[in-house]
């Protein structure tokens, strides 16, 4: 996605309305290290307690880049060009680290809007 909109080239994939479950690199690297100092047990899940869609996303990262987003990727192209990689790009997730919040756990980037502007900075 970067190279596209460094080109100003980005935007939606499909409806946009698929949501998206995220976590930036260094928030994950802090949950596990949590966890493992926790006596927590069974599956938790490694996402930022805010999931987007995807056409949310899409408009964040390009404010961070400074850069429009006005080039939608249809559904239809996707899924020519990706075949059944598409699936994994316009299916829809809504996920929220309940455990792990339950637990104390506080994110530093909970907002896809920040962990996006400081990831591009």
């Amino acid at each position: 996605m970067l190279p596209l909109f460094r080109f100003g080239l980005g935007g939606k994939l499909g409806s946009g309305k698929q949501w998206w479950s995220w976590i930036t690199l260094h928030d994950q690297i802090r949950a596990i290290n949590f966890l493992l100092n926790s006596k927590i047990t069974g599956p938790v899940n490694l996402t930022s307690p805010n999931p987007v869609t995807n056409q949310e996303f899409t408009a964040a990262l390009a404010r961070a880049m400074r850069r429009p987003a006005i080039f939608p990727a249809p559904a239809f192209a996707l899924r020519l060009a990706l075949g059944g990689f598409s699936t994994e790009v316009l299916g829809s997730k809504k996920v929220i680290p309940k455990v792990l919040t339950d637990a104390g756990f506080e994110f530093e980037y909970p907002h896809v809007s920040n962990a996006l502007t400081a990831l591009v900075d």
